[in-house]
């Protein structure tokens, strides 16, 4: 019977995070209240393993796009034909996109962990903030286009991601504000945060199996993530395609009010 509890809560977890990562409302702020409320340990690297599970699902919610990218960019590469540029250029903003919150990851991250780690009032700080970033983009349409985004530009998103290593900031929230605030139109914006979501989570997962491999503890605990990995990818799919949706219809003002709501509550309550 405990070993089934254990499963289930997992399960849970895993459906939790998983749902909460792509919408902006900050996956990493929300686990931690779940984890302050029903008073769990879980492992340190719990979090970065349980997002390849929302890494699977955005490969496949933009499986077409990547595939376009990967054969029109390599195709560049061959012939330097013109007609194939686009691609290959787009490629590159999406490294340069990615280096701001890979440095500050690898220099910064376990720092902040430690520092604000177990302060879930600091969380209800940000997700106020995370609220008031939603709502001052809730109305901009934007006119770039995916030919249209410069070095400049991907600069910008990028240090909007890194931001989002502080706990309650919210990953996907802060790209597409940054990306918003620079002139992107709504699906250029929803395309380059979530293709750029894809190169930090490999980094992540690539780190959080190292430390799993290492430590021997993880090997009664690999059913129990496994199953969260599962639900993960189940949740983080139908959140995303949910999410892009919500996004089309210019609707992000929700998103906005649930930050205000929870985040007023948890700063004041915890």
């Amino acid at each position: 019977m405990e070993e089934l509890i254990e499963i289930l809560k997992y399960l849970f977890l895993g459906l939790f995070q998983g749902f909460t990562e792509p919408i902006p409302i900050s996956s990493s702020g929300h686990l931690m209240i779940v984890r302050h409320l029903m008073e769990i340990d879980l492992p340190i690297t719990f979090e970065g393993f349980i997002n390849f599970g929302s890494l699977i699902a955005v490969l496949i919610v933009f499986r077409k796009d990547l595939a376009r990218l990967i054969t029109n960019g390599l195709k560049f590469i061959q012939t330097r034909e013109q007609t194939y540029r686009s691609e290959f250029n787009y490629i590159l903003l999406l490294g340069i996109a990615t280096i701001p919150a890979g440095l500050l990851g690898v220099l910064i991250e376990s720092h902040i962990d430690s520092v604000l780690g177990n302060q879930v009032k600091i969380v209800g700080i940000t997700l106020i903030m995370t609220g008031i970033a939603l709502w001052i983009i809730r109305n901009l349409k934007g006119f770039k286009t995916d030919d249209e985004i410069t070095i400049k530009d991907a600069i910008i998103v990028g240090i909007a991601q890194s931001i989002a290593l502080i706990p309650g900031i919210s990953r996907s929230g802060a790209t597409i504000v940054g990306a918003m605030l620079v002139g992107f139109n709504r699906s250029a914006a929803l395309r380059f945060s979530f293709l750029m979501y894809i190169p930090v989570s490999v980094g992540t997962m690539i780190f959080s199996l190292n430390d799993i491999a290492g430590n021997e503890a993880f090997s009664g605990q690999m059913i129990l993530l496994l199953v969260a990995l599962i639900g993960a990818v189940v949740a983080s799919y139908f959140a995303l395609i949910w999410f892009i949706d919500i996004m089309k219809s210019g609707n992000l003002k929700y998103f906005a009010f649930y930050c205000f709501i929870v985040g007023a509550v948890v700063f004041l309550l915890f």
